[in-house]
């Protein structure tokens, strides 16, 4: 929504719309949440390709002499050997050492960071930044969401169908880094990220172009299978590949150590906001940890379901932070917090599936990797 509450639209929705995309308000926006079909468009991006809207990302300039000094500041990663035209993933961290946000962080120049957000968060996070950087000298925390569409074109074929309409070498923008370029003739930074588990592109334009754009990558993209793809399958894929979702696997209550993330924490790297905690977790350990879940019993875990240790336990020992059934492997699965002693590979736990204490078993994340090339 935008500051006065209303919910908002992305210069795309009239084309979501002639798609027959099925809208939903999410994080203040109104977004397709599906178009032929979740499994539809799920498969699509797994096999061939998918392309979505997102838009509704947020989109945060840190700029000045002291930009750098203040990335490393409030990132748990260390930003040191970025050069320009390379990305990284991190967390915004509170005094906690938990998250304000999980973030990407492009380095346009020496002195120049675009930092994209999380819709939900990005008033929260630009309010976070700015407050920190009021004091500091050489340091000018700029919104740019509206300046910005975001189109991500994900899946095996998102290269040669994106290929003909820019003049820049795929081939040439390796993982986590992007370029200035054009496509369909539109001045756009393209990137090689993704939240699929997928290769493929995210394309920034300005908004008004940004129709224009997605037409063309749809026609380029159709006689190859390509599909638009909405929220449903966005978010079965991101599950599948084990990638965390903000207010589900993350938010201000989790460490980056207890979801995994311990490759985005850099303990050596000069001082950054929540290191002391984060030191501690590393070397006493953390109490609780994310964890895959198969279940063995029939049932689907849901965001939210308490895990047991017991069937017969009188609390839960965890709980479900997602689930479904997954559209790639066809198994039910989730993702879940446990206590650390209970992460064992193989351990049998239960999951409150309504009335019933539901038997699922521990399995390693993520549930889906693709075959690199």
């Amino acid at each position: 929504m935008d500051k006065s509450g209303q919910v908002q639209r992305t210069s795309l929705f009239d084309e979501h719309v002639a798609a027959g995309g099925r809208m939903v308000e999410f994080a203040g926006f109104e977004l397709p949440v599906q178009y032929s079909g979740l499994s539809e468009e799920h498969q699509a991006v797994r096999t061939r390709a998918g392309l979505f809207d997102v838009s509704h990302m947020g989109e945060i300039a840190i700029r000045g002499p002291g930009a750098f000094d203040f990335v490393q500041l409030v990132s748990c990663n260390d930003h040191t050997k970025m050069v320009a035209g390379r990305a990284q993933y991190t967390g915004l961290m509170l005094p906690e050492a938990t998250f304000v946000d999980d973030v990407l962080v492009h380095k346009m120049a020496d002195d120049d960071y675009l930092l994209v957000v999380n819709a939900a968060n990005r008033h929260k996070d630009f309010a976070y930044l700015a407050d920190l950087a009021a004091d500091r000298e050489g340091v000018e925390v700029t919104d740019l969401s509206d300046e910005y569409a975001q189109m991500a074109l994900q899946g095996p074929l998102a290269q040669e169908v994106l290929q003909p309409l820019t003049p820049c070498d795929l081939a040439a923008i390796k993982y986590y880094r992007f370029v200035n370029d054009e496509v369909a003739g539109v001045p756009a930074l393209i990137a090689r990220t993704g939240y699929t588990g997928e290769d493929g592109f995210e394309v920034y334009v300005a908004p008004p172009q940004a129709p224009a754009v997605w037409r063309e990558i749809l026609a380029k993209g159709r006689p190859k299978g390509v599909l638009p793809a909405g929220l449903g399958a966005r978010d079965t894929l991101r599950f599948e590949a084990g990638m965390c979702l903000y207010g589900h696997e993350i938010d201000d209550t989790t460490t980056p150590l207890e979801a995994g993330l311990g490759w985005i924490v850099k303990l050596d790297k000069s001082d950054f906001i929540g290191r002391d905690i984060l030191q501690l977790q590393a070397d006493e350990g953390v109490d609780r940890r994310l964890v895959g879940l198969e279940m063995v019993d029939r049932g689907i875990a849901r965001h939210g379901y308490p895990v047991l240790l017991d069937a017969d336990a009188e609390a839960p020992a965890g709980v479900v932070t997602s689930g479904t059934q997954s559209p790639t492997l066809g198994k039910a699965l989730a993702i879940a917090y446990l206590p650390f002693e209970a992460t064992d590979i193989g351990r049998e736990v239960f999951v409150q599936v309504r009335n019933r204490a539901v038997r699922a078993r521990v399995v390693e994340l993520p549930f889906y990797s693709r075959k690199k090339k």
